[in-house]
């Protein structure tokens, strides 16, 4: 009893806070619960970004789910990634159950149930609010990088930019920026050469390949307009909830490099919008990324290091990020080292690899003097996680097997009628869901093509016109001529004197 009598006072001392703070659960010892040795975050620390990890069936969503709903109670929006589709549930209260009960009285807090707001976003033709973003708030920078391509070619693109912004050419969507790479080496070949120099035929070839590829994997339901305002990610409804976003991905796990564009776009225009936060004691919108090794998955070292510039920057603008993932080398060590909350579920020891991993693991917490960490993270049971935070001085907290608190609101789906009534009830869906197809780069690039055409056709028929009046013209002197020539003749011998002439010529002869 007294061992535990000094643990509890040294999780206590460890997580107290002065600020607002969300309860995750309380410590554990030996596999035991310590009733209201309560493990917390303060609100402060949570844009120091965090990581989820554990192995699948140990309870990561839940926590998400648990972190998410606490944030919204505090009145603070939320992003989430949901890439399994088990996060809807969320906008209807927990029907409760007798062993939810039994584990909030071993942490020593009550359990209240209730539903959250929600609202439904896509990036599919699934269900939802539609979110888009235009190739030119893209930029040629971002785009290149998404793409992949060489410095050549992110030249090109570069240029191609430059000329739609001269030439008033608006880039909304993939067909626009088709349109203008054909053109480059087509029709506007000499055009764009005289301006801004040559482009290869065999490079625009090759960009227009890459974005193929995209266009294959989402790309052209994700560029386009209406375009999406961030702005719309900070609701918070009448009773001071934040808003929960939910991001049905569903359907594009196979399609990581739409995911990681949209992830990158979302982030950049996030930073590039939100002003900045200074020291507010809470973040102003907390996003959480499941299955985040899709990000990086097939991701350019020049989009790494991107996302890697943006998870260091964005804190300012007071967004916390989380990463959900099954193990911690799902992500980079470049961003790792920027996470502030660590919440580690079970990892399993199958193979020689996975004891390997786990040393690892270990190796990223705090040294403690009541755990063996490595051998806590295979026994944790499910909804029970080792816990790291950082105090509102930013210094981590002491490492902490914790028993978690369950989710208040349900732990499953919306049924399709749930479902359609959340919908019914979007404002942002009315706002966003309507296709818009304006004159942009394609449109304005056919009819400079047309025109130009018309022009040619024109010119030719003009020049095959005066060929032709030439050619008559010379038909018509030449036949001058000749009947000219034909005219005097006649005349000369039928002139009297000649006939004379010739008939006196003629006596002579026959005398």
């Amino acid at each position: 009893m007294a061992d535990q009598q000094e643990f509890f006072d040294h999780i206590t001392n460890g997580y107290t806070t002065k600020g607002d703070s969300i309860t995750l659960g309380a410590a554990m010892l030996g596999g035991e619960t310590i009733t209201n040795a309560l493990v917390k975050v303060p609100l402060k620390t949570l844009n120091r970004h965090g990581l989820i990890a554990g192995a699948t069936g140990t309870g990561k969503t839940k926590t998400l789910q648990v972190l998410a709903e606490n944030l919204s109670e505090k009145g603070i929006p939320v992003l989430l990634m949901d890439m399994k589709g088990d996060l809807s549930g969320i906008a209807q209260p927990s029907p409760g159950h007798a062993k939810i009960d039994e584990r909030h009285e071993k942490i020593g807090i009550p359990f209240n149930a209730q539903k959250f707001p929600v609202e439904i976003l896509t990036l599919s033709e699934q269900q939802g609010v539609r979110l888009r973003a235009t190739v030119s708030e893209f930029g040629p920078v971002l785009i290149s990088r998404i793409l992949n391509v060489s410095e050549t070619q992110a030249g090109i693109i570069s240029v191609l930019f430059k000329y739609c912004d001269d030439n008033k050419l608006p880039l909304l969507d993939l067909k626009d920026f088709k349109k203008i790479l054909q053109f480059s080496t087509g029709d506007g070949k000499a055009e764009i050469a005289e301006q801004y120099g040559r482009i290869s035929p065999a490079s625009s070839g090759a960009i227009l390949r890459k974005i193929v590829e995209l266009e294959q994997q989402g790309g052209d339901l994700f560029f386009g307009e209406k375009s999406f305002d961030t702005d719309d990610l900070l609701r918070v409804n009448d009773n001071g909830m934040g808003y929960i976003n939910i991001v049905r991905l569903t359907d594009i796990q196979d399609r990581p490099k739409l995911f990681s564009t949209f992830m990158l776009c979302m982030l950049a225009e996030i930073y590039s919008t939100f002003p900045e936060q200074g020291d507010s004691g809470r973040p102003e919108l907390v996003i959480f990324i499941d299955e985040a090794h899709l990000i990086f998955k097939e991701a350019s070292d020049a989009l790494l290091d991107q996302i890697e510039s943006i998870v260091k920057l964005i804190r300012s603008k007071g967004v916390g990020l989380y990463f959900v993932t099954q193990n911690p080398t799902d992500v980079p060590d470049a961003v790792l080292s920027q996470l502030g909350l660590k919440i580690q579920h079970a990892l399993r020891a199958f193979t020689a690899k996975d004891r390997k991993a786990i040393k690892l693991t270990a190796e990223n917490y705090p040294i403690s003097e009541y755990y063996k960490t490595d051998e806590v993270l295979t026994s944790l049971g499910i909804g029970e996680a080792l816990v790291s935070v950082l105090n509102e001085k930013g210094i981590p907290t002491p490492l902490a097997a914790t028993l978690l608190r369950a989710p208040m609101s349900r732990m499953d789906i919306l049924t399709d009628d749930e479902l359609k009534d959340l919908l019914a009830d979007s404002k942002l869906i009315k706002e966003y869901n309507e296709a818009i197809d304006r004159e942009s780069a394609y449109e304005l690039l056919n009819k400079k093509i047309e025109i130009a055409h018309k022009e040619e056709a024109k010119e030719k028929a003009e020049k095959e016109k005066a060929a032709t009046k030439r050619a008559s013209s010379r038909r018509s002197t030449s036949s001058r001529s000749r009947s000219s020539g034909k005219s005097a003749l006649e005349k000369v011998l039928s002139s009297p004197t000649v006939i004379r002439s010739v008939l006196g010529i003629l006596s002579k002869l026959i005398k």
